[in-house]
């Protein structure tokens, strides 16, 4: 049975923080074949937070990379690769042997894929950072929060994972075809800063033409409209208002028992009373009950579900967006293929040569 569109493709993981297990997971998830190179020692870049969510499905191998015999054995495995991921701080690899200049000559169809915040070069490359200094540094995080207050923490999302490991994952997959089309292989340089700045692209277009305020809380998509944000219910939960067309704006009113008539939309100079009105009405009903309220309607009004709300909500339920994996609900593989249905496999710790055995 096909384990999803990637079954076939081989990549070694190199141990890390960050984008890079999440990209192993994703890719797993789609099919690859992932054989993740962990320190003798058992301590591993980051402590396993969970070997049936963010390092399933691969199959680990115990290398010592300061020895010979362990940099022989990364060599071994890259012969028999397709891609290399690695999320060392730049120059790292070279130094241990297994840069790309090593693991090219061994396998010209590699692909060898080099995670960082910064980039591999430049004034900042070899500082250290974290998903909130990435995406302090490209302008999203001082878009997100209100005036007059520090910008608020949105989890590792963006920075991490949104211009991270996806661009990670796309420009594995990107260049193993470029590589089974050419057979040349190449090394890529995935930087969130990068990433980020890309997922930027609607905003930087809006703020060229003079439709986005380049400060926090004063624009369409940023809370400063009151149909589109998040409200405090009754019970303390809290209800996301995302009402931005004129059609969904009228259900959202009537939902709310205001008369369509009562404002417009877009009159920024009404938007403090409208907020005012929207507020006082959303904390006089219980989050549950306003679900109940605006079930079926297009006002698109949604509850905010904690994570493990989330994970029994009926909705998620009955698409599959959860499953449960060695006892622990997790998502499902993304996206879903009609022909080459991803799934969640289980990882395994394997001696050096199985690992080779396995791979031809």
């Amino acid at each position: 049975m096909v384990s999803g569109p990637l079954e076939g493709v081989r990549l070694i993981e190199m141990d890390a923080i960050g984008p890079v297990p999440l990209a192993g997971m994703i890719l797993s998830g789609l099919g690859a074949d992932i054989a993740r190179i962990t320190r003798p020692s058992g301590n591993a870049a980051w402590a396993d937070v969970g070997a049936a969510v963010l390092l399933r499905g691969r199959t680990e191998v115990s290398l010592d990379l300061k020895s010979d015999a362990g940099k022989e054995g990364v060599l071994s495995l890259v012969e028999r690769a397709d891609g290399l991921m690695e999320g060392a701080r730049p120059g790292v690899m070279e130094r241990l042997g297994l840069g790309p200049d090593e693991c090219l000559a061994r396998n010209p169809k590699l692909v060898f894929a080099r995670m960082t915040g910064w980039g591999q070069e430049g004034r900042l490359s070899q500082s250290a950072g974290h998903d909130i200094n990435y995406i302090a540094m490209t302008g999203a995080l001082h878009a997100i929060g209100e005036q007059g207050r520090p910008p608020a923490v949105p989890l590792n999302l963006v920075g991490d994972y949104g211009g991270g490991t996806m661009f990670l994952a796309l420009g594995m997959v990107a260049a193993i075809l470029s590589a089974r089309t050419t057979g040349k292989g190449q090394v890529i340089d995935a930087a969130m800063v990068d990433g980020v700045a890309n997922l930027l692209g609607m905003f930087h277009a809006y703020l060229s033409t003079g439709a986005w305020q380049d400060r926090p809380g004063s624009n369409l998509l940023d809370g400063a409209a009151p149909f589109y944000r998040c409200y405090l219910c009754k019970c303390g939960g809290s209800i996301s208002v995302g009402a931005l067309e004129p059609q969904f704006f009228a259900l959202l009113l009537d939902g709310l028992g205001i008369a369509r008539d009562r404002y417009r939309q877009n009159d920024q100079a009404q938007w403090p009373a409208m907020q005012e009105e929207f507020t006082r009405i959303f904390a006089s009903v219980t989050r549950d009950e306003w679900e109940d309220r605006f079930a079926g309607s297009d006002a698109c009004v949604a509850p905010v579900l904690s994570m493990r709300e989330a994970m029994e909500h009926p909705a998620n339920a009955e698409r599959g967006v959860f499953i449960q994996h060695n006892g622990v609900s997790q998502a499902a593989p993304a996206p879903r293929f009609s022909e080459t249905p991803g799934a969640v496999r289980s990882g395994a710790t394997v001696p050096l040569e199985e690992a080779l055995r396995a791979w031809g």
